[in-house]
C-alpha cells in the first residue's frame, strides 16, 4: 500500500516537471521572438519608424485665401493674420499673479480677470482670442515659456457691407461660405505646392539644413479673384435704394447693373445689405440673396417680353396696331387696364402706345396671337423656367407652366406678366437680349480669362438682330414720346416699368403688397448698361413703378453715365 502511495506521488512530481519545462520553453520561445522583433524594428526597420516619427512631427505652411478686387482693383476681401492667446498650466514657472501682472497692460484688460483666468485648474487656458499681429510680437517679446500662440486667418471686408451679397461670406471655423467665396473657393484655395517642415508637440520649428525658414513662417495664399463689379457704381446703387426704402418703408429692394454685351454685372445691391465682417449676427433674412432665390409676378415688365416674342414669330410687326378695348374678358375674369376709369376705350393703338400706357388688354391680344407653345418656346428662349448659369449659389428655375397645361388666363395672363413668376436676375437676363441685338449672354459677378469664358460665358441668340433693334426702338420712342421720370436730355433711353401685386408665401391668393420696378438699358442707339430696379412692399402714396422704381433708375442712370463715361447719343432735345 505504501509502495503504491509513493510511485503515485512520484508520478505526479515527474507530470508537474514536465509541465514547467513546456512553460519555460514557451517562455523562451516568446522571448527570443520578441528579441527578434526588436531587432527588426532597431537595426533592420528603423528608416520606416523614423520617417513615420518625422511624419508626426511634419506641419505645413501656413494657407490664406487669396484676395477678392473689383474691376478696378479695390480690395474687396482678405484674409488677415491673428493670434488666439494661451497658458500652458504645466509649463508654469510664474505664478498666475505674476503672469497677470505682466501681460494685463500689454493685452489690455484687468490683471484681476486675467488673474482669476490663470488659476483654473485646466491644462490649457484660453486667454484672449483675435490678438493682432503687433500684440502678439509685444508678448513674444516677453519669452514666457508657458504662453503659446496659435495663429489662424480671418477673412475680412474692408469695404464692410458694399456687395455683401456678391461677396458671401467665409468662416474658417466650420467651412462654410456663400457668395463668390462659396463659388470661386477652388481658385481662392489653390496654392499649389505648400513646403513642409518638422515641429516640436510644442509648436516650435524644428530647422535642419533642409528647412526653409522663410517657407516656415511665411504663409501661403491662394490665387486672387478680380470680379466684374465696379466699386463706384455698386455704392451709387446701394445709396440711392437705401433712400427708397427709407422714404417708402419697403421691406426690399435691389438694383441690378449689367452691361448686356457681355453679360458682366457692373453692380448688384441687394437690400436688406448686411456686413460680411460680422455675418454671425446677420438674420438670414438680411444674408439670403433673395434676387436669385424667390420668385414673383414681373407684372408689366414682362411686356417687353411679348411684344418681342410675338415680333420674331411674325405675329406682329413695327407698324401693327391693336384695337384695344379698355376691358377684355378671359372666360369669367375681366381684364382692365389700369387706367381705364380714365381712358375707357382707347381704340386701335400702336405698340408705342401700349408700352407708353402700359396697355393690359393690348398685351393679353398679343398674346393671344400667339400659339401656347410656340409662346412657351420663346419665354423658354429668353431664359424663363430654367436658370441664367450666374456665378452664385442658391439661384432658383423660377415657375413656367407647361403650355398643355395652360388654360385660357393662364395664356392671357402670361401677356402682362402674372402668368409665370420670375426671379430677378431673369428679368435681367430676359431683356439684355433685346439690347444686345437678340443675344442673350450669361450673367456673371466674376472677370474670366478668354480662355475660361468659353466654359463660363454661354451665348444664346433668342431672336434675330433685326427684329431686337425693333423692340428696342419702340421701348426708346415710349420714353422720349411720354411723361416718364427717368426721361434724359443727353441720353436715349428703352426702358419699361412694372408694377404687379404680391403673392401670399404659401401661394394661395394675393396680399395687399406690391412689387414696383423698372428695366431699361442705355444708350439705346448702342447699349453699354442695362438698370434693373425692383422694390417690394413700399407704402404710402401712389406705389407705382413708375413712381417708386423709375426715380431710383433716373438718379443711378445719371450718375453711371458720368461714372462710365458714356457717350451721349441725345442731342438738342430737352426732357
Amino acid at each position: 500500500m505504501g509502495k503504491f502511495r509513493q510511485e503515485n506521488i512520484n508520478n505526479k512530481n515527474k507530470l508537474f516537471s514536465n509541465r514547467l519545462m513546456f512553460l519555460q520553453l514557451i517562455f523562451l520561445i516568446l522571448l527570443l521572438l520578441f528579441i527578434f522583433y526588436l531587432f527588426c524594428v532597431q537595426v533592420l526597420d528603423i528608416r520606416h519608424f523614423r520617417v513615420k516619427a518625422k511624419n508626426q512631427r511634419r506641419a505645413s505652411s501656413f494657407v490664406m485665401r487669396g484676395d477678392i478686387y473689383d474691376r478696378n482693383g479695390i480690395k474687396l476681401a482678405t484674409d488677415t493674420v491673428y493670434y488666439d492667446i494661451f497658458a500652458r498650466k504645466a509649463d508654469f514657472i510664474h505664478t498666475p499673479e505674476e503672469l497677470a501682472k505682466i501681460l494685463a497692460p500689454v493685452l489690455k484688460i484687468s490683471q484681476y480677470d486675467l488673474t482669476e483666468k490663470l488659476r483654473q485648474n485646466v491644462a490649457l487656458i484660453s486667454i484672449k482670442k483675435n490678438v493682432d499681429r503687433h500684440t502678439r510680437d509685444e508678448i513674444a517679446k516677453l519669452n514666457l515659456r508657458e504662453i503659446p500662440m496659435d495663429k489662424k486667418s480671418v477673412r475680412t471686408y474692408p469695404q464692410g457691407t458694399l456687395a455683401a451679397h456678391v461677396l458671401g461670406y467665409y468662416n474658417f471655423d466650420a467651412d462654410v461660405a456663400s457668395g463668390v467665396e462659396q463659388t470661386a473657393a477652388g481658385v481662392l484655395e489653390s496654392v499649389g505646392k505648400t513646403a513642409t517642415f518638422e515641429m516640436t508637440p510644442k509648436g516650435k520649428v524644428i530647422y535642419n539644413i533642409s528647412t526653409d525658414p522663410v517657407a516656415a513662417t511665411k504663409p501661403v495664399r491662394g490665387k486672387d479673384v478680380t470680379l466684374t463689379i465696379d466699386a463706384a457704381v455698386q455704392h451709387v446703387c446701394e445709396k440711392e435704394l437705401m433712400k427708397a426704402i427709407d422714404k417708402f418703408h419697403a421691406q426690399r429692394g435691389a438694383v441690378i447693373v449689367m452691361n448686356p454685351r457681355n453679360g458682366e454685372i457692373l453692380a448688384y445691391a441687394v437690400y436688406p445689405y448686411f456686413d460680411p465682417n460680422n455675418f454671425k449676427s446677420a438674420s438670414s433674412f438680411q444674408i439670403k440673396n433673395w434676387t436669385l432665390t424667390d420668385v414673383f409676378p414681373p407684372g408689366s415688365t414682362f411686356k417687353t417680353i411679348t411684344v418681342a416674342s410675338a415680333i420674331e414669330l411674325g405675329k406682329i410687326n413695327r407698324y401693327s396696331r391693336i384695337n384695344d378695348t379698355g376691358k377684355i374678358k378671359i372666360g369669367w375674369w375681366t381684364i382692365k387696364n389700369y387706367d381705364y376709369a380714365r381712358h375707357p376705350n382707347p381704340g386701335m393703338i400702336d405698340l408705342v402706345y401700349l408700352f407708353e400706357h402700359s396697355s393690359n388688354v393690348a398685351s393679353v391680344v398679343v398674346a393671344q396671337m400667339m400659339g401656347r407653345h410656340e409662346y412657351y418656346n420663346m419665354l423658354k428662349k429668353f431664359g424663363f423656367g430654367e436658370k441664367t448659369g450666374i456665378d452664385l449659389p442658391g439661384e432658383s428655375v423660377g415657375l413656367l407652366k407647361n403650355p398643355n397645361r395652360w388654360d385660357a388666363s393662364d395664356h392671357a395672363s402670361m401677356g402682362y406678366g402674372y402668368g409665370s413668376s420670375v426671379t430677378a436676375i431673369q428679368m435681367v437676363s430676359a431683356v439684355s437680349a433685346l439690347a444686345n441685338d437678340g443675344v442673350r449672354v450669361t450673367p456673371h459677378v466674376i472677370k474670366y480669362s478668354p480662355e475660361e469664358e468659353i466654359n463660363k460665358v454661354q451665348k444664346v441668340q433668342v431672336m434675330t438682330p433685326e427684329h431686337a433693334r425693333v423692340v428696342t426702338e419702340l421701348l426708346t420712342e415710349s420714353i422720349n414720346r411720354g411723361k416718364s421720370p427717368i426721361k434724359n436730355s443727353s441720353y436715349n433711353i428703352a426702358a419699361k416699368t412694372g408694377t404687379s401685386i404680391k403673392p401670399k408665401e404659401n401661394g394661395a391668393g394675393y396680399t395687399n403688397k406690391l412689387y414696383t420696378s423698372i428695366v431699361g438699358y442705355m444708350p439705346s442707339s448702342d447699349p453699354q448698361v442695362l438698370i434693373y430696379v425692383i422694390v417690394d412692399s413700399a407704402q404710402g402714396g401712389e406705389i407705382w413703378g413708375n413712381t417708386v422704381a423709375a426715380p431710383i433708375f433716373k438718379e443711378i442712370s445719371i450718375q453711371i453715365a458720368r461714372i462710365l463715361n458714356l457717350k451721349p447719343d441725345k442731342f438738342g432735345v430737352s426732357d
